[in-house]
Formats: structure tokens, C-alpha cells, sequence
């Protein structure tokens, strides 16, 4: 994932004020008690950091890949 996909991600879950706030005052116990911020800057993957915040901000899985998109698995009718 780019990191402006994560940043789009980030923005159209929780828009863009409060996706500033979670990325730099969220602590993320998965990710070794570190912020999103402190873990883009250690290198840690965004999808990793993205799925991360979605499990601490409790985001149904239906919305992890963004929002009006489905898993490649899903099929429509």
C-alpha cells in the first residue's frame, strides 16, 4: 500500500482532523506500542499500520479495504 492510499484510507474513515489525531496520538499495542506516525517513520508497512488502527478503533472488517469496496473473494449478484 502507498502511503497515500493509506492517507486516502485514513481520511474517509474517520475524516481528516480526527485521522491526524489517531495517526499521532494512538498508541498501537500490535505494532509494538508505537504510533502510526512513529511507524511510518520506522518503516513499518501502511497496510500494516492501516489494519492496525482499524482493530484498535474497532472499524468493521466489511470497511478495511475502504469504504464502498469489497474483497476480490466477495462476488456481486
Amino acid at each position: 500500500m502507498r502511503h497515500s492510499d493509506f492517507h486516502t484510507l485514513m481520511e474517509d474513515e474517520f475524516g481528516a482532523e480526527y485521522a491526524a489525531v489517531l495517526l499521532r496520538d494512538l498508541v498501537l499495542t500490535e505494532l509494538g506500542d508505537l504510533t502510526g506516525a512513529k511507524a511510518l517513520e520506522q518503516g513499518i508497512e501502511p497496510r500494516d499500520i492501516w489494519l492496525a488502527i482499524c482493530k484498535a478503533q474497532q472499524v468493521p472488517e466489511s470497511r478495511w479495504l475502504g469504504l464502498n469496496k469489497k474483497p476480490k473473494n466477495e462476488h456481486a449478484d
